[in-house]
């Protein structure tokens, strides 16, 4: 019976996919009509009636309604020696949850779990089938080139299950020179870290190849005042981070080839190979050699891809096609001392996961007015976990197939809507459709004051661990579900400090948005009588909040100067039902979710040198569901953190030689993002570049 409940949902859902492929095959046919290069996208041309002059809004068709921020590919060239924890973690109003530097580091979105964010790399899901989540410490600046933060309701346009929202990464939109050319880093700091970073290029008419090498080394040794333990005459003593070294080798070759008929043929490989020591606990009194844990990864991507823009008479079209890879291989061991002071293996566990990816897209512009899109996308995956001395283990394989729908409409210059729907369908299960609607009314055309909202409903589907991790897991899972509404107003005031045909020299712009979501059926591990833990829908989770940026830049003679910001206010409150009778989390903020957050990037430019001033805040956490404040263990306090950057660049006949300096923490200030893992104080990098 069940074989044949089966079928008639594989059934079901390939007349979906036939029915979505004729409408796709219907708005892309011919592929290879053989046309000049059109821009991916028009912007809307809106005639300012109080002057004269054409102004063109730049109201993109693709992103109407949608609340997201573009990190700017600057911050990204001058924050290479960063992961891209601590760039969303500056730039963004995503909160990162660091264990420790070098450690692993996970995203809470809008008061959400790591799991709640979608991230793609080239179009590539990142996120694990296993975990769900993504580790961002693992992914370095250097190999960034684009970062998009989608907002809510927003992440719809990118994939189903960002409840919080979703990060869209890419590579390759740097433009190269002709010729070959090449850059060498060499970085020394703090407890003898030690980064290389070379970059070589080499363009040709249409072909294009990059090649990006990155390596960081670090004992990660540092010292910090423990105030979780006491010596005997009432001081706190003065520790060493312990088993906290690590090293990182990452490898990125890149391929690009654009053909005379208009064909554009990229393809990316990227290689990781991760070794790192989990830092002991400040409460853990034994000894570095006495204890041991390492964790080793190696992780393969491989993302081909192809685009074309033709031209078919009634409208501009988009044709896209991905086929990538993703190969990981985890590793964690404990050694613990056996009483002989002799390490021994007591721990041993391997997670193996392979995943296959494709997708195949169009997007169709018959004016200014409509633009449709479509895509099909499939991930197929095989996961293979185990615990050697606990001989438990588990191995899976699971389909996901997602399909995508959106009509875009502007009835006339300032007003646009957008609506989405996706389903998405994983192992033998579907998903309820996922609808999403956008609006987007231009206010002051003069002023580009925009007013948006949006409204999605989201569904992220259990893990391969949540349902079958032995011991523990949970098949029965449902779904957590979402209904987010968003609201805000964009603006950008440049042109009341210059005019338009001046060159906007002074630029002033920002947004401001409001949010209100319920997620339903969330998913909560919890401890079991039997001494392990399992995964429940325990819980219906109220998040709402605000959220702020804006930017701002003026030239003072040879000086530049430019501020940009955000700030959040966030709350996100259980409002499940009582657990036990002394569950007390009912109406309480989530556990490491700040309900305030801010960063500022301040940068002044003369000639050939930079200063740059990064400052972050993030108000108390809650370390338990309850709320309680009786002691540090249950509360971590509001935090400060000030880094500055200083550079020096000289330019030569044939290349650019930079000096730079940066000091971390600068006012010194002792800070923990995860409750009993240590953070280090002041500490600095210098950096010496060459290129040519």
């Amino acid at each position: 019976m069940q074989n044949g409940n089966d079928k008639l949902i594989r059934m079901i859902f390939i007349k979906r996919i036939l029915i979505l492929s004729i409408l796709v095959a219907n708005i892309g046919i011919p592929l290879f009509a053989q046309v000049p290069d059109i821009p991916e996208y028009n912007p809307i041309e809106i005639q300012d009636k109080l002057s004269a002059s054409k102004v063109v809004a730049n109201r993109l068709l693709s992103e109407m309604g949608v609340t997201r921020s573009e990190i700017d590919t600057l911050f990204l060239r001058e924050s290479i020696t960063n992961s891209m924890a601590e760039i969303l973690s500056q730039k963004t109003s995503i909160f990162i949850k660091s264990y420790g530097r070098g450690s692993i580091a996970t995203a809470s979105f809008r008061g959400t779990s790591p799991s709640h964010t979608q991230v793609t790399w080239n179009g590539m899901k990142l996120n694990s089938p296993m975990l769900g989540q993504v580790d961002f410490s693992l992914i370095p600046s250097y190999f960034i080139d684009r970062a998009t933060v989608y907002h809510g309701a927003g992440s719809m346009s990118v994939s189903g299950g960002g409840l919080g929202g979703a990060v869209v990464l890419k590579t390759g939109k740097t433009q190269e020179k002709e010729g070959l050319s090449a850059q060498f880093i060499q970085g020394f700091g703090s407890y003898r870290t030690f980064n290389d970073f070379l970059k070589v290029s080499y363009s040709n008419g249409g072909f294009k190849s990059v090649t990006r090498l990155y390596f960081v080394d670090s004992e990660n040794d540092f010292n910090y005042n423990n105030y979780n333990k006491k010596n005997m005459d009432g001081t706190y003593p003065v520790e060493k981070n312990k088993n906290g070294s690590y090293t990182d080798k990452h490898f990125l070759q890149e391929f690009y080839y654009n053909t005379k008929s208009g064909n554009k043929l990229s393809m990316s490989v990227w290689g990781c190979d991760s070794k790192r020591g989990v830092p002991m606990l400040n409460v853990n009194y034994r000894d570095e050699d006495e204890s041991k844990n390492i964790q080793d990864e190696g992780t393969i991507r491989v993302v081909a891809r192809w685009t074309k823009t033709v031209d078919k008479g009634f409208g501009q079209m988009n044709l896209s096609a991905n086929i990538g890879f993703t190969g990981s291989d985890m590793h964690y061991k404990y050694y613990g001392e056996n009483g002989t002071k002799t390490l021994v293996e007591m721990i041993n566990t391997q997670s193996v996961v392979n995943s296959g990816y494709g997708q195949f897209g169009t997007e169709l512009f018959i004016s200014d007015k409509w633009s449709f899109a479509a895509n099909v996308t499939g991930y197929y995956h095989s996961v293979a976990s185990r615990s050697i001395y606990e001989n438990t283990e588990y191995s899976k394989v699971r389909p996901e197939i997602s399909a995508f729908l959106s009509a875009k409409y502007r009835p006339w210059d300032r007003f646009g809507i957008t609506l989405n729907m996706r389903e998405e369908m994983y192992g033998n299960k579907f998903s309820p459709y996922m609808p999403a609607a956008y609006f987007d009314f231009i206010l002051f055309p003069k002023y580009d004051i925009v007013l948006k909202a949006s409204v999605a409903r989201n569904y992220r589907y259990p893990t391969l661990n949540d349902l079958y991790f032995l011991p523990g897991g949970n098949p029965d899972l449902l779904p957590e579900s979402g209904v987010t509404y968003d609201t805000g107003l964009e603006f950008d005031f440049s042109r009341l400090f210059a005019g338009y045909d001046s060159g906007n020299k002074i630029k002033f712009s920002g947004e401001i948005s409001a949010y209100n979501s319920n997620v339903e059926n969330w998913i909560l591990w919890l401890p079991t009588f039997r001494g392990y833990w399992e995964p429940h829908n325990v819980k219906k989770v109220h998040s709402y909040g605000i959220e702020t940026r804006g930017t701002f830049s003026i030239p003072v003679g040879k000086v530049n100067i430019s501020l940009d910001g955000n700030w959040a206010w966030t709350r996100s409150i259980n409002l499940g039902n009582a657990i036990n009778w002394a569950d007390e989390s009912i109406s309480k903020q989530l556990v490491y979710v700040p309900e305030y957050s801010s960063g500022v990037t301040g940068r002044l430019t003369w000639r050939d040198w930079s200063f740059i001033y990064l400052w972050n805040y993030f108000s108390e956490r809650y370390t338990t569901s309850s709320n309680e404040k009786a002691s540090k263990l249950y509360t971590l306090e509001a935090y400060y953190m000030s880094d500055i950057t200083l550079e020096r660049v000289l330019r030569f006949t044939h290349g650019t030689l930079s000096v730079k300096g940066i000091i971390y923490n600068l006012f010194n200030e002792e800070y923990v993002s995860v409750l009993s893992r240590p953070m280090p104080r002041m500490n600095f990098g210098i950096f010496v570049s060459y290129g040519f």
